[in-house]
């Protein structure tokens, strides 16, 4: 029996090594400030969390940006060995396999000033406009409104585009977590006295690199990851990097 146990341990270790023998292969989507984006550092705050994760355990990535629908869909045929960040749901459960959270989010409804939408009173949004970017995840009480045709639904590629379209009034309102909400608005341009966020949020969710479950080394790669998630979080690095984003957030739900 102890030799079966050291074979199998062997094996498994064998295994890893093999994993982090060739670069793994990501994919991930622009425009998703702070989180991930071409234009901002590192690729953004999530972008740089998943490399330096993974460089410390000297497991090499190589990460393309595509646009979020044709991301997935790569990710899912097993074109990528992962893609990020996704909020948990059952439909993407049919599909994918979820690493650990990369981090803890609260989403927030935005408009501009003059209106006053609640997540605790969605009832006032029925017939309104909703801006929402392609390929993103809604939140699942707004996604069965969309469903029953209660709200209307553009998706542009991005979330700064959202912005631009309240200001022009051809939306009524798009949802972000805190940080992003407010780097849309700031890239209009525009005082941000000019818009609103909710005081009410959706409940706390997580965002998780995605495994297709099609792939051949499916749990071997998540354990990777995972495994490189976790030792990563125990180090300096992890709480310098995050140090600037949870300033941000904190300062954010002050106002």
């Amino acid at each position: 029996m102890r030799k079966q146990v050291v074979a199998v341990w062997l094996a498994s270790l064998l295994l890893a090594n093999g994993a982090a023998a060739e670069p793994l292969r990501l994919v991930t989507g622009d425009g998703y400030a702070p989180f991930t984006g071409r234009d901002l550092p590192g690729g953004g705050l999530l972008t740089q969390l998943v490399e330096q994760a993974l460089a410390q355990q000297r497991i090499g990535n190589r990460l393309d940006w595509r646009p979020w629908n044709r991301g997935l869909l790569m990710t899912r045929q097993a074109e990528y060995e992962a893609t990020f960040p996704y909020v948990p749901s059952p439909a993407l459960a049919e599909d994918f396999l979820f690493s650990e959270p990369l981090l803890r989010v609260r989403q927030h409804l935005f408009s501009l000033a003059g209106q006053r939408y609640e997540v605790d009173d969605l009832a006032a949004l029925v017939g309104k406009r909703l801006c929402y970017p392609l390929g993103w995840q809604l939140p699942e009480a707004i996604q069965v409104m969309v469903e029953r045709r209660q709200l209307t639904r553009h998706a542009p590629q991005g979330l700064n585009e959202c912005a631009r379209l309240l200001l022009l009034g051809r939306d009524d309102f798009f949802i972000a977590n805190g940080p992003i909400g407010a780097a849309a608005l700031r890239a209009t341009g525009k005082p941000e006295t000019l818009f609103r966020r909710s005081a009410s949020g959706f409940a706390e969710t997580s965002l998780h690199l995605l495994v297709s479950r099609q792939h051949p080394r499916a749990e071997q790669v998540l354990q990777t990851i995972n495994r490189s998630l976790a030792q990563f979080r125990t180090g300096d690095g992890y709480q310098r990097l995050l140090g600037a984003y949870l300033e941000a957030r904190d300062c954010q739900s002050g106002h």
